[in-house]
């Protein structure tokens, strides 16, 4: 009898077990690159992305959700649910010896894919590392996908490169080119069809492997980072679309914005940052948004395939996707002027293994050809490397001011779409969300979706408690459980945002490093920050004030890396 009572108990927690595993829903989590907030069809484009405009239109958007305004310091928040300082990527990935300033993802944190292997889940990552200081072939490693909690890694260490030969490709933890690598030959190499594609097939591998186990997901694309490269058939898709120039296309997709309710429609649109009548190189500056177009359009596509293996597989309706981007359009100069020196005809092809070792110019095309930057270079082909320019980033960001690097809403706004058809109720499908989000509130998220909890300790060490709160309430129409402002601060470009208030300035960090006045806007009722209400309110700087110094030091941010009070 006693025999029998055991069997019954291990039964039925062998049961309840499998029950909890299959309530836990996959997650994937797909990120773009230097995208603005009004950059993909269901947020005001006119760039064709009917997956994530399904996704969405099933799902929700949220108005208000927020980034870091930089590649390296999004990364961090995301994977670790903590400000950028907090995950010791502040700056970027060198090393200013300070906490906060480490440029390498702590230990003192757990990525996503760290923390969900304490629930079951398998976790594959394809895309955009940009984490580590270290991005040599010899390593060291431990800070590389694998170390960090990912079972299965395609893509990229460094921040950005040629999308036909991108630098420090790799497959898992070792150097690859597009020539030598095994597993994936395409007919033409193209890093954003490479990115999708090696997803696909890590969801095939798993279906076949481990069936009964969910999925965690990182697809983190380098679309539209420049330099501006695509395939002809997609560039072909938007010949004359952006023939108008800035303006015109700017207030379409205002238009746009206000009758998908994403905005007021008593809004002001931010000034625009450049006259398209004095634009020097029309049809060279139109060339690169065709191109940075299709770049967009080419990512959607790859995402369709991603969604399509899911359901496939019949594992749709219980798998969570959130989009996002993880900063504002980019206003960088890169590849915008041609060199002041005669190009180079001397490189000698790289062949099948040898590796890229730049990722801006100078460089070359693995058969050897200098890469040629400037209007002289019409944007698209491997051999050209070009930015989209200040103009179209203003644009990717209408309605709102400033760019990517920036703490206004053009550096740090990005869209989030989150699908789910088991845990969103039907009845939402297509709402907007307009309660504040961050990249802080997706691990937050992640674990509380998985029915786990976020570790105090991993690999014998002390874990940050989280920042972020769980956006699942927000699913079904619920409020946030938020208690606290959001934080933000990049190269001394700090913000609060705290209710309707925000309190935003500028700063130069260079060798003469100077913080500039705060500025204070009613989010409510200005949103694109035309009506600096500084003056009005001055008590209101001093608290937030107050309360963004408290945050500061306690989140790492301070002591600063430059000599500023």
């Amino acid at each position: 009898m006693r025999h029998v009572s055991l069997f019954f108990a291990v039964l039925c927690l062998l049961i309840g077990t499998q029950t909890h595993a299959a309530k836990q829903p996959n997650i994937v989590i797909i990120m773009a690159d230097d995208m603005g907030f009004s950059d993909i069809g269901c947020y005001g484009s006119e760039i064709k992305t009917p997956t994530l405009d399904k996704l969405a239109a099933n799902g929700l958007r949220f108005t208000q959700f927020y980034n870091t305004s930089r590649c390296c310091p999004t990364r961090a928040s995301l994977l670790s649910g903590m400000y950028q300082h907090q995950a010791g990527i502040g700056l970027m990935t060198g090393d200013n010896k300070l906490p906060g300033y480490r440029g390498e993802l702590g230990r003192d944190v757990v990525s996503i894919a760290e923390a969900l292997s304490t629930g079951g889940y398998r976790r594959y990552m394809s895309g955009k590392w940009h984490v580590t200081k270290h991005t040599r072939p010899q390593g060291p490693k431990d800070n590389w996908p694998l170390q960090r909690g990912f079972e299965k890694f395609y893509g990229t260490i460094t921040g950005a490169g040629s999308f036909f030969d991108p630098a420090t490709l790799c497959r898992a933890n070792t150097f690859i080119t597009p020539m030598n690598d095994a597993k994936y030959q395409p007919k033409t190499y193209y890093y954003t069809d490479a990115i999708s594609d090696n997803a696909v097939t890590f969801l095939k591998e798993h279906a076949k492997d481990s069936p009964d186990k969910p999925v965690f997901l990182y697809v983190a694309y380098t679309t539209a980072h420049w330099p501006m490269h695509a395939l002809p058939k997609d560039i072909a898709k938007y010949k004359g679309v952006y023939d108008g120039g800035f303006a015109k296309v700017r207030a379409a997709r205002f238009e746009r914005l206000k009758k998908l309710g994403l905005i007021d429609k008593d809004m002001k649109i931010s000034a625009r940052s450049d006259d398209w009548e004095k634009a020097p190189n029309k049809e060279w500056d139109i060339r690169n948004m065709e191109v940075y177009a299709a770049m967009i359009d080419n990512m959607d596509q790859g995402i369709g395939r991603i969604v399509s293996e899911f359901e496939r597989q019949g594992t749709l309706d219980n798998t969570l996707i959130f989009y996002l981007q993880d900063n504002g359009g980019c206003a960088e100069g890169y590849g915008r002027y041609k060199p002041r020196k005669e190009y180079r005809t001397d490189y000698k092809p790289l062949g099948r293994d040898g590796f890229q070792t730049k990722i801006w110019p100078p460089m070359q095309t693995r058969d050897g050809r200098p890469v040629k930057s400037g209007p002289d270079a019409m944007a698209g082909p491997e051999d050209t490397f070009t930015g989209v320019g200040r103009g179209w980033a203003n644009v990717s960001n209408t309605p709102f001011r400033e760019y990517k690097h920036f703490a206004h809403e053009g550096g740090i706004s990005s869209p989030l779409i989150a699908y789910w058809p088991k845990g969103i109720n039907a009845k939402h499908n297509g709402n907007l969300e307009s309660q504040p989000g961050h990249l802080i509130d997706l691990m937050a998220t992640c674990v509380d979706v998985a029915g786990i909890k976020h570790p105090k300790e991993f690999a014998g060490n002390k874990i940050q408690p989280l920042e972020g709160v769980s956006l699942k309430p927000a699913f079904n129409g619920k409020k946030l459980g938020r208690t606290d402002a959001l934080y933000f601060d990049h190269h001394l470009n700090g913000a609060i945002r705290d209710g309707q208030w925000k309190l935003v300035r500028y700063g130069d960090s260079g060798r003469n490093a100077k913080l500039h006045p705060w500025q204070l806007y009613d989010m409510e009722n200005d949103r694109s920050e035309q009506n600096d209400l500084a003056k009005k309110y001055p008590d209101k700087i001093k608290e937030l004030a107050a309360k963004w110094e408290k945050w500061a030091v306690r989140a790492r941010v301070k002591p600063w890396p430059w000599k500023v009070d």
